[in-house]
């Protein structure tokens, strides 16, 4: 069990780069308000301390560095909603499909580059997601253990490009999710226990649902908003595959290892299943929010040459 339940990495006003258990401001469970942690020293998956000392927050930065994350893994269609704007079937086992490390983005509130090939052709998308983030070493996990393996949570958006995802990258999704910046993530991982005490507590309150149940990453209250127009709102509780039974399938044979992250799927609302299409533009303001975690707001940035920035 963590000594932390609000996870940030961040950048103090000394220029040093920390990890610690971010300070709430009274009356939010958002993360990305935080303006305060107390440091972290040691390994956050192993042997590690929250100390007395009180750090003041310049920038947060994704709650692990990018060369941390081994694997990416996604589920696609997961909502039933979401499967049902897509005109496709309820899938009878987990659809996955990865995003390399490269997409994650290195701040929960870094622009949302869109390369020049992103730009040929329009259907840039979005989708909120609950993000699991592993905590040990997990191979052939039961339904029963699997939350064992599990530290915590955030919420991802996984950015999408409808056209490279389903005709441009010859059957496979990988191309339309992956490129550069494409998997916003944070603001900061809230552990289960820190779920459950704060859902207890009545301080992430909203959608319902004991402390229990949201520590299993059931009943969250999820959405996005497109320059403050709410374009999805769900709980995780619908989610076809819930986090018990993905983590089991995912290791079946397949080790899992600290770090890594599954973003769970998301709700029905994305741009690809309105009438017209509400695709991104260059210029618009993407936030994604999850109950007991907070949100990430993020800049969509068509870039001007052929190198992005991460």
């Amino acid at each position: 069990m963590p000594a932390f339940s609000h996870l940030v990495r961040f950048i103090a006003q000394d220029g040093q780069t920390y990890y610690g258990d971010a300070i709430l401001p009274s009356g939010t469970s958002d993360i990305a308000k935080a303006k305060q942690a107390r440091v972290i020293t040691g390994d956050i998956f192993g042997e590690h301390d929250v100390t007395d000392k009180v750090a003041a927050i310049k920038s947060l930065l994704s709650p692990l560095p990018p060369t941390s994350v081994r694997t990416v893994r996604c589920l696609g269609l997961n909502y039933a909603t979401h499967a049902k704007e897509s005109n496709l079937p309820p899938p009878k086992y987990p659809v996955l499909f990865y995003k390399p490390p490269t997409s994650l983005s290195t701040t929960p509130f870094s622009p949302i580059p869109i390369p020049l090939a992103a730009q040929e052709h329009p259907g840039l998308d979005y989708e909120c997601e609950l993000v699991v983030v592993i905590g040990r070493t997990c191979l052939n996990a039961t339904p029963e253990t699997a939350l064992d393996y599990v530290l915590g949570y955030a919420v991802g958006n996984d950015v999408s490009h409808r056209e490279w995802q389903l005709k441009l990258g010859g059957g496979q999704w990988g191309l339309g999710k992956g490129f550069d910046g494409w998997g916003v993530w944070g603001p900061g991982v809230v552990t289960k226990e820190g779920m459950e005490s704060g859902m207890n507590s009545g301080s992430g309150s909203g959608s319902g649902g004991s402390g229990k149940e949201k520590s299993e990453g059931k009943g969250l209250g999820i959405g996005t908003k497109v320059n403050g127009r709410e374009m999805q709102r769900g709980k995780t509780g619908d989610m076809i595959f819930g986090v018990r039974e993905t983590v089991a399938f995912l290791s079946r044979g397949v080790t899992l290892m600290a770090g890594d992250l599954i973003f769970m799927g998301t709700p029905s609302g994305v741009a690809a299943g309105r009438t017209p299409p509400a695709w991104l533009k260059h210029g618009d303001v993407v936030e994604v929010s999850l109950e007991g975690v907070g949100s990430c707001t993020n800049s969509v940035e068509f870039v001007k040459s052929g190198t992005s920035k991460l």
